[in-house]
């Protein structure tokens, strides 16, 4: 299986293609034939660099992972207060949903886990996983700076901070008046700060 650090140029276009397919309509929703139309290539081209959708899939979600991680380090780097750096986490699902209510990634494939493979399952696993793991510790950051209330417990709000994040962009589609996470955001902050 390729690595997503090792992609031509043209695989990129590729992998870029599907990433922006799968936040639109999930991966059943696409086929390679989306794929080669979107990018302007025939579908022969596509299976050369991806023989299959599941490895094409494996290798965007991996790379959506990477650069959602290096944009956390960003955040740590910016933003030395806990509370800032949730709000510029949801920040990061506002400007997704922002781009003509796209999706995050892997909030689209969680919705999709029992019709998926394995292996993506595996790496959508991971992406929430890191994700919480990292809001647990920010959360407790700002609960030693005493800028977060101490209940309840840092797990617990990363987990409901995420699915408040990903649930706000699904029914954002829904409903066309909603302003998607940025109004979650500032509801569940009401509640945490101190």
């Amino acid at each position: 299986m390729k690595h997503f650090a090792e992609l031509s140029p043209a695989a990129e276009r590729i992998v870029d293609a599907a990433e922006a397919l799968v936040q639109q309509v999930g991966f059943n929703g696409f086929s390679y034939e989306d794929i080669a139309q979107k990018v302007g290539i025939k579908k022969p081209s596509v299976h050369h660099h991806f023989p299959t959708k599941v490895e094409l899939v494996v290798v965007m979600t991996q790379r959506y992972t990477h650069r959602f991680r290096e944009q956390l380090l960003r955040i740590e780097g910016i933003h030395p207060r806990g509370p800032d750096r949730l709000q510029a986490y949801a920040e990061l699902f506002a400007s997704t949903f922002a781009n003509h209510r796209r999706l995050c990634v892997c909030g689209m494939l969680g919705a999709e886990t029992d019709s998926l493979p394995e292996e993506i399952r595996a790496e959508v696993q991971r992406f929430f996983r890191i994700n919480v793991e990292w809001l647990r510790d920010v959360i407790l950051h700002g609960q030693e700076q005493q800028k977060l209330h101490k209940e309840p417990a840092a797990y617990d709000m990363a987990q409901l901070f995420l699915s408040a994040l990903e649930g706000s962009m699904l029914v954002g589609r829904g409903l066309t008046d909603t302003q998607g996470p940025a109004a979650v955001t500032q509801t569940l902050f009401q509640a945490w700060q101190t």
